[in-house]
């Protein structure tokens, strides 16, 4: 399945008390990285389509990120089924040190009556 990669830079508001990376701020990224992905994907559709809600997530930190860290994270939809995606996400340093992984289960929803919809075979393309 096609994959993206984006960067992304440890700031100040990101680090915790601990000094390192606040585990919820791993989350925005991985949900900023699906959101890029499909944006790249969908850039040259002009109809209406579903929407991504997710349904779970786990994650497996490796490794903490630190202030000024410059991050990759590689993100490939894994599996498609019914109305159901599981995302892959990985976040790399600079180092390509594996910091952390997510998998997410994401559904696909009816924008109009907000319920689960089968995935359409033409997004289903999109991701091949």
């Amino acid at each position: 399945m096609k994959s993206y990669s984006m960067t992304t830079e440890v700031l100040t508001k990101h680090i915790d008390a601990l000094g390192h990376v606040n585990n919820v701020q791993y989350l925005y990224w991985v949900q900023d990285a699906a959101h890029n992905h499909w944006e790249a994907l969908i850039q040259n559709i002009n109809k209406p389509l579903g929407v991504w809600v997710v349904r779970s997530h786990s994650i497996t930190y490796k490794q903490a990120a630190l202030m000024g860290d410059t991050l990759t994270l590689k993100t490939r939809v894994k599996q498609i089924r019914g109305v159901l995606s599981e995302r892959i996400v990985e976040i790399f340093n600079a180092e390509r040190k594996l910091l952390a992984v997510c998998s997410t289960q994401w559904c696909y929803i009816n924008p109009i009556n907000q319920k689960p919809e089968l995935i359409p075979d033409s997004i289903l393309e999109l991701f091949k």
